[in-house]
């Protein structure tokens, strides 16, 4: 089957058309963790500057980031999460654990989180009015915009 001139309306694409650029969670990643200088990402992430430089500049202007001098001879900045860039760290957390359980079983995590309980963090997913776990087949989706079905576009 041949791809539709106008697929699905997807909020996950338009995130991922923001974030899901090569370097780009990575970016949120370092600045998540406090390592929001430039010298200090291209070390943490290795990126190439110039990739580096246009991933920061379409974060603070979608409002993922902040951009703060920090010098002004020479001029450098730092970045931080806004509070947009925050609500992505659980997407972070959750990828990161994502990868530790099937990517890196046999070679150890990089890094483990700590919560402020003093435990490891481990994120679940959970229904926000009843508390339970998210699992696949307690989910049911209702596609929201006219014309899709769960399965494709609909007849007009």
């Amino acid at each position: 089957m041949a791809a539709t001139k106008d697929p699905r309306p997807c909020s996950i694409a338009d995130a991922l058309a923001l974030v899901g650029e090569k370097y780009s969670l990575l970016v949120l990643r370092e600045a998540c963790l406090g390592n929001g200088r430039f010298d200090q990402l291209v070390r943490n992430i290795g990126a190439p500057r110039d990739i580096l430089a246009t991933r920061l500049r379409r974060l603070v202007d979608a409002g993922i980031l902040t951009k703060r001098a920090y010098s002004e001879r020479p001029q450098r900045f730092e970045y931080r999460p806004t509070q947009a860039g925050l609500e992505l760290e659980p997407v972070l957390l959750t990828l990161m654990a994502w990868g530790d359980r099937h990517l890196r079983r046999d070679e150890g995590r990089p890094m483990v989180i700590e919560h402020s309980c003093g435990n490891e963090l481990l994120p679940v997913v959970t229904c926000q009015a009843c508390g339970a776990g998210v699992h696949h087949d307690d989910l049911t989706a209702h596609p929201q915009i006219p014309g899709w079905s769960v399965t494709g576009p609909t007849a007009a």
